[in-house]
């Protein structure tokens, strides 16, 4: 029987990542997905593209980034604080939304990913 090591990535004080290692070098769980969420989408490009080149240069294979559906929060306000209730401003949020898989990853991507420093604003959801 072989020996098995389990491991945990945490963030934040709770298990993002739990997984097993055997020592051949490969990891039992072998697809990532990380769902990133950010309000720019060129400094969420920037990031994917990071975790992406990240990736291909420990040896896993890279399925995405897969464009997902952009939530727009409209925000509606009052123009005037005490007359004219038929004038208001309309504001809007935008959440951009990618997805990346990871296949066939190795303790050295789960490694490089981990100590990756990511652009400020952008939401990184890590799941095996």
């Amino acid at each position: 029987m072989e020996k098995e090591l389990r491991f945990a990535i945490r963030e934040g004080g709770r298990t993002v990542a739990p997984g097993r290692y055997r020592g051949i070098g490969v990891i039992v769980n072998q697809i990532i997905r990380i769902k990133l969420k950010a309000y720019d989408h060129r400094v969420l490009d920037q990031s994917l593209k990071e975790i992406v080149d990240t990736a291909q240069r420990t040896g896993a294979r890279v399925a995405g980034p897969v464009p997902l559906p952009t939530h727009i929060n409209k925000i509606t306000v009052l123009r005037s604080p005490h007359v004219d209730k038929k004038s208001r401003e309309q504001f809007e949020i935008r959440t951009h939304k990618r997805l990346i898989d990871i296949h066939d990853a190795t303790p050295q991507t789960v490694d490089a990913l981990m100590k990756l420093e990511l652009a400020a604003g952008v939401d990184v959801e890590i799941k095996l």
